[in-house]
This record gives C-alpha cells, sequence and structure tokens, in this order.
C-alpha cells in the first residue's frame, strides 16, 4: 500500500543517495521526490477542506499529495510506523507523547473549531438544557437514548471517552452502539437511526444539509478541538520524504493557508468550518489549560 517499504529497494535508494554524493532523492527517482503521503482525520477529508487545500499546495510546490483519511489514533499509529510522511490531527496528548517518543518533529498548531453533540430535532433526552458536555452524555445515558460512538480511536472518539470518564461511566448497553466508521458515515447512521452522536462542527456543517440532525448543545470549553500538523521525523524513519513534509507543514501555517481556511465554508454556511489558529498557541486558546 505505501510506497518504498522494501528494504531490498531501501539498499539500492541508499546506494543511490551515496552515488550521487547529496542528502536529496535520488536522481531519477521522481515517484519518490514527488510523492508525499498525508495521514489526516476524517473530519478534515469529510468537510471538503483538503479538496481547497491540497491542489494549492500541489500547484505551489509540485510535489504529488496522496491523502489517507482515518481516525487520529489510527493517523498516529501510521506516523510510528514510519508509514506517512506527515499528519494532520487533533488530538493533543496523544499527538504529544509521540513528539516526546521522537516520531513527530515540527509539530504546529493550524486550526480548531469544536465538538458539538447533534441528535434528533425532538431531543428526546433533553440535551439542550444540559449544562456542560459531560450533562449533555449524561442525559442521554439516563434517558436510554440511542448514542452512536465512532469507537475508532479517533480524535473525537478520545474527547467522547474523555467525557464519560469525566462522568465515572463506562457506557454499555443497547442504548450505545459504536459504529467503527468515520464521522461523515457516523452521522449519516445517526440520522437514519434517530440517535444522538459527538461530532466535530465542520464535519457536520458541511452534511447538515442531508441529515435530519440539529446541534442540541455546544459553547463547552471542554469541546474545544485543536488541529495540529506535523512530520514525522526523517532522523528515525529515513524512508519519509522529509522534504515535502517540511514543505506541507510551512504551507498549513502560511498566510495564503490560513485564508483559504478562515473562509472556507462561509459562503454556503455563513460561517467558516475552522478557525485558523498558526498564530495561536494551545495556552492561549485554553486559558492556559491543556486537553
Amino acid at each position: 500500500m505505501y510506497r518504498y517499504r522494501k528494504q531490498g529497494l531501501w539498499v539500492l535508494l541508499l546506494a543511490g543517495l551515496v552515488l550521487s554524493g547529496c542528502g536529496g532523492a535520488v536522481p531519477g527517482d521522481d515517484a519518490r521526490v514527488d510523492e508525499l503521503i498525508l495521514v489526516t482525520t476524517t473530519s478534515t477529508y469529510d468537510s471538503g477542506l483538503l479538496d481547497v487545500l491540497i491542489p494549492l499546495f500541489e500547484q505551489q510546490s509540485g510535489y504529488q499529495v496522496k491523502p489517507i483519511p482515518v481516525g487520529t489514533g489510527a493517523a498516529l499509529a501510521m506516523a510510528a510506523q514510519g508509514e506517512a510522511d506527515v499528519v494532520l490531527v487533533h488530538a493533543p496528548a496523544a499527538e504529544r507523547e509521540l513528539v516526546e517518543q521522537g516520531v513527530l518533529v515540527a509539530r504546529r498548531l493550524v486550526m480548531y473549531n469544536d465538538f458539538v453533540v447533534v441528535g434528533p430535532p425532538d431531543d428526546p433526552a433533553g440535551v439542550q438544557g444540559a449544562g456542560s458536555a459531560a450533562e449533555a452524555l449524561a442525559r442521554i445515558r439516563a434517558a436510554g437514548a440511542l448514542f452512536l460512538s465512532r469507537g475508532d480511536d479517533s480524535g473525537t472518539h478520545k474527547k467522547e471517552r474523555a467525557l464519560w470518564n469525566h462522568l465515572g461511566v463506562e457506557p454499555a448497553g443497547r442504548w450505545y452502539q459504536e459504529t467503527g466508521e468515520g464521522m461523515g458515515q457516523t452521522l449519516r447512521m445517526a440520522a437514519e437511526k434517530q440517535g444522538y452522536t459527538l461530532t466535530d462542527r465542520g464535519t457536520f456543517l458541511a452534511l447538515k444539509d442531508t441529515l435530519d440532525l440539529k446541534i442540541l448543545f455546544a459553547g463547552d470549553p471542554q469541546l474545544l478541538n485543536l488541529y495540529h500538523v506535523a512530520q514525522v521525523n526523517p532522523e528515525r524513519f529515513p524512508q519519509v520524504n522529509a522534504s515535502g513534509a517540511q514543505a506541507f507543514v510551512e504551507f498549513m501555517v502560511s498566510q495564503t493557508a490560513q485564508e483559504v481556511i478562515s473562509q472556507f465554508g462561509r459562503d454556503r454556511y455563513g460561517e467558516p468550518l475552522f478557525v485558523p489558529a498558526a498564530d495561536k498557541t494551545e495556552a492561549e486558546l485554553l486559558g492556559g489549560r491543556i486537553p
């Protein structure tokens, strides 16, 4: 599935590097020079944001991006195996662990939005009256109302699990179902079954015209959703496209990309799906608290 992972081929590539007398790519190895593997969350993919940003990056840089949209847990697992060049994910605590382990480098804050609880417009669990995100989930559990969890170790799933942990609850039973799917498909299943789910606002807004669901709870500071970009460490994984990854990181925090992010979705939804944040820090956005 991924390029240049076989040992025998790497012997040839490394020999070519020595003969070339430089630290760059092998002359004539156009696919290696040009291709960039980006593992990212389903939310950045399903929202359509990457459909705008990737062609712009390719045009400016000359690299060809191969996006692989998976849950953040799977994306970080791929990074830990050197099966990606660059990541765009939204699970800060898990990301920092890989930075500390030397798997990720040059991690930069790119943008944010928030998580919201969505569900049937008639809101049988009374989620709209909740005072916090945790209370919203507690009301769903108390009512025995159907809750659809992604169950895929994605950034959204990690946030949901953190809320249940805050309640001291291990959700289980017929009312709690794990889809094992991305955000878009989980939302479609929630709409079909008239259940509740936790979603990032961007994906919901991108799909809301096709869903019989409504945002029922939002605004809790615990629901802030931060997205970072980071390179897979070339010192640990020599096979990665280090120059391409560096170019992508720099592009995502550039004025050009940040302006695109600031406007994306505004014309269709009346508000942007993400807020650019390259000039911010996690501490500034979280009031000094790290999620």
